[in-house]
């Protein structure tokens, strides 16, 4: 079986959820079918092609860009038996794949344009491109992965025109090999964190979506001991950048041990950070998965996360973390939650021992990639 597997990340250049998935799967999928990679980058190599957008469109909106993209991962499609994409940025290049050379396109869903209105802050009008993008392949396509039960009933509510016999549920993973338990400590030695005091964690992306600016104004008033750690860098827009900026200020104004790490870490070094977290907060307001979850409880970390999209598929509230409500009460919630979690450390450690467990049993990449080649042989069945 010929399968193209269309992304924009791909390592090196990883950045958040969806190319951690993509890089995972493709790993796993590679033993069981002949598989080609097409993202973002130049160069071709391993199995992996790279396009970049077309110089004549430098300094053009993103979405413009990423539809040059798309062509071009399209024109270069010929002889797959199949293509894969994931997210609006490849979306496009496989639907148009799928009209060019009559293949079937599986379509991975990992959030959605229209439940992420502040997207338009950041592509201005490209956003209404993006949207476009997004509709055409979903409603084209002849199969839509969710990454959760919660994603499949937001592709259904946002694209009714879907046959909903066409969405299939398959969870993000984790490769608990790789996140385990760190006991080492030198990462944390050269970021300057006071091993001997209970630290919050954050790792993502500077986006609305994360809810950042949420959490920053929740840590203001939790257990003075406690350090807080944020792994943030991206940012979305300059507008967003300097917010997060001057929130950030005022919290290092108001109480000390606080730490901000303004770019993505080496995967060892995060697992470190992850592992040693008296507690990790996920504070979302928008997350089909939260694939980062997996990653603190594979760590053996109890996770404190808002209660939205797939988060409680794989947060058990009250066995390996807290779950808040995103409501009027929402950053008090996640202070009394962090507190809660930090005053019992015992507590703590079952609900991260718990977490690992679960990330070992009901998460893992091989069964992920089955279930994904399952669905291939069934699409290619029917076409």
């Amino acid at each position: 079986m010929r399968v193209g597997l269309l992304t924009r990340e791909y390592p090196p250049d990883v950045y958040g959820g969806a190319g951690v998935h993509v890089e995972f799967l493709a790993r796993e999928l590679r033993p069981l079918v002949d598989l080609e990679v097409h993202c973002w980058g130049e160069g071709r190599t391993d199995g992996v092609l790279r396009h970049r957008p077309w110089s004549a469109l430098d300094g053009a909106n993103d979405a413009l860009r990423t539809f040059s993209v798309d062509l071009a991962m399209a024109a270069a499609l010929q002889g797959r038996e199949l293509v894969h994409s994931h997210t609006w940025y490849a979306n496009l290049g496989g639907h148009l794949a799928k009209l060019l050379y009559g293949v079937p396109h599986v379509l991975t869903a990992h959030s959605l344009e229209p439940l992420r209105p502040w997207k338009a802050e950041q592509l201005g009008g490209g956003y209404a491109l993006s949207s476009w993008a997004e509709r055409t392949a979903v409603e084209a396509a002849d199969a839509v992965v969710a990454v959760s039960g919660a994603m499949r009933d937001d592709i259904l509510g946002c694209y009714p025109a879907l046959d909903p016999g066409r969405v299939h549920i398959v969870h993000n993973g984790i490769d608990t090999d790789l996140y385990r338990p760190d006991p080492a400590t030198d990462a944390l030695d050269r970021i300057g964190i006071d091993p001997s005091r209970p630290y919050v964690l954050f790792v993502g992306r500077i986006t609305r979506q994360k809810g950042v600016p949420h959490l920053l104004r929740a840590v203001r008033g939790i257990d003075p001991a406690a350090q807080v750690v944020l792994c943030a860098g991206a940012p979305d827009t300059p507008e967003i950048d300097r917010e997060f900026r001057e929130l950030y200020r005022e919290l290092s104004r108001a109480r000390e041990g606080v730490h901000w790490i303004p770019r993505m870490l080496p995967r060892p070094e995060v697992i470190q950070l992850l592992t040693h977290a008296a507690v990790f907060v996920c504070p979302s307001v928008y997350e089909p998965l939260g694939i980062v979850n997996l990653e603190a409880m594979a760590c053996g970390t109890a996770v404190v996360a808002s209660r939205v999209g797939g988060i409680p598929e794989v947060v058990a509230d009250g066995s390996t973390g807290v779950l808040v409500d995103l409501d009027d009460d929402f950053e008090a919630g996640l202070a009394r939650a962090l507190d809660a979690v930090l005053g019992d450390p015992a507590t703590a450690r079952r609900m991260g021992a718990a977490g690992r467990e679960r990330a070992v049993t009901e998460f893992g990449w091989d069964a992920v990639a089955r279930r994904t080649v399952l669905l291939y042989r069934e699409i290619l069945e029917q076409a």
